[in-house]
């Protein structure tokens, strides 16, 4: 597969992006629509998986590994934050979340705007059964859950961002099916899979969506024994998070296993991403980014990210960027589903870029904003990436140097200047943060102020 860059999203191309797979599907058969499965793991670093050449000998993901051959493998898939709760609000709206005030994992207490539709919400009147598994974050209580919002079938945990792997019948931290606190029995990563499998059993007719998030490989650093057994690097939080991972692509595995002995796998459209990069701190494996969770450097905001639809896509690697915001309209689209109230994606329609339909055109830029209490910002535009630490800017040219190592801001002052401005034309238009009094940039916003620090309070790494 070619790689190309990613065609700009003007109205014109967008229509053009939804209509062109559609055409295709149409003609396959009686039954065109996709299966939809969304696997997002959680803090799993770049080099996590054995599928990304850089990976320590260590690292075995055989089941992901037999997905990417299958598939397409995004060598330059993003996701829209640097935590998990901010990143799984885009993922889930297909928009920046910036544009409804979720800025960092801190303002996850405020939940995502029951204003904002999601995918059962689009999906669920074109047919499809919708089953959630997992990590939600997105709303610390049950007036968020997932089940209030569109989905039919419910098993997992509501608004923190861990849960104990073992323990899953403690009524202070419960497991829910539906809107029903649950005890379970078993090791987390484990269930999920299996519930899963059990949802795809039951609608095998399809079409179905199915969104896994497994809280595998976040913190607590918990596995079974017998799996931690297998690893011996000489630390033990490593060998810990290896047998967490190990267990995840094990849960994989089952699924695409049940997806194929139920007759659907061909038909069936599957996404695997992180949610974010795996946090140094614990052990992770970014290589050969800079960084990691918490920061916007690549090691951030740079994931292992899968697409895989066999009846539909050639294996083949896709050396362009892409974004976690791209998935729900390339899921639309692959089901004739349009955004019917208007609703305005920032991520685009891969397929047709995918399939090769479409010819590249000119590259889009990708933003990111973390707010003041992290200070972190950053901007791609082409190759060329701008990144904002506590004021401090560093420019890069990640078409030479991905690892973030050569700071070219002092001898390229008018490229940090275009990359700033539009940076801050993005930003200039994103309401404040929900959470009460946030700050960014270490100043205070009037009510309904501009998202915008001026350019005395910006520093130039030399």
């Amino acid at each position: 597969m070619n790689a190309a860059k990613i065609i700009k999203p003007t109205v014109a191309i967008l229509a053009a992006l939804l209509v062109a797979p559609l055409a295709a599907l149409l003609a396959a058969g009686p039954n065109p629509r996709p299966n939809i499965v969304v696997i997002v793991a959680d803090d799993l670093g770049y080099a996590e998986v054995s599928f990304n050449p850089q990976h320590k000998k260590e690292v075995s993901t055989p089941h992901l590994d037999a997905l990417a051959k299958a598939g397409v493998i995004c060598r330059q898939g993003y996701v829209s934050g640097n935590v998990c709760s901010p990143t799984r609000a885009g993922l889930m709206t297909g928009r920046y979340q910036q544009r409804f005030g979720l800025y960092t994992g801190g303002e996850a207490g405020s939940g995502l705007p029951m204003s904002e539709k999601i995918f059962p919400q689009y999906l669920k009147p074109a047919g499809y059964a919708t089953g959630q598994f997992g990590k939600w974050h997105l709303g610390p209580d049950l007036a968020w859950s997932p089940a209030l919002r569109g989905f039919d079938e419910v098993f997992g945990f509501l608004g923190r961002g861990a849960h104990d792997y073992f323990k899953l019948d403690d009524p202070a931290d419960p497991i829910y099916r539906g809107t029903q606190a649950v005890k379970e029995t078993g090791y987390l990563t484990d269930r999920l899979g299996e519930e899963t499998c059990a949802f795809i059993t039951k609608h095998k007719a399809g079409p179905f969506f199915a969104y896994l998030a497994f809280n595998a490989v976040h913190a607590p650093l918990q596995a079974p024994a017998d799996e931690i057994a297998k690893f011996n690097t000489g630390n033990k939080d490593r060998d810990t998070r290896l047998a967490m991972g190990k267990r995840m692509d094990d849960a994989i595995g089952k699924v695409v296993a049940t997806l194929k002995h139920e007759g659907v796998w061909e038909n069936t459209l599957l996404f695997f991403l992180s949610d974010n990069g795996g946090p140094l701190a614990q052990s992770a494996d970014n290589t050969p980014l800079r960084g990691g969770k918490h920061t916007d450097y690549e090691g951030g905001i740079r994931v292992p990210f899968l697409i895989c639809w066999p009846a539909q896509l050639r294996p083949g690697e896709w050396q362009s960027p892409v974004t976690s915001l791209d998935i729900l309209p390339t899921a639309l689209a692959a089901a004739g589903v349009a955004a019917s109230d208007g609703q305005a994606f920032d991520g685009i329609n891969l397929l047709p870029l995918l399939q090769g339909g479409i010819p590249p055109r000119a590259s889009r830029d990708l933003f990111w904003c973390s707010g003041s209490q992290e200070g972190w910002w950053a901007a791609r535009c082409g190759d060329w990436k701008l990144v904002s630490e506590k004021g401090r800017v560093s420019l890069f040219d990640l078409g030479k140097d991905v690892g973030e190592q050569s700071d070219l801001a002092g001898r390229m002052p008018e490229k940090v200047a275009e990359l700033t401005t539009r940076h801050d034309a993005w930003l200039a238009g994103m309401p404040n943060p929900v959470k009460a009094g946030a700050k960014r940039w270490g100043m205070t916003l009037p009510e309904g102020g501009k998202a915008k620090k001026p350019r005395s309070e910006r520093k130039i790494n030399k």
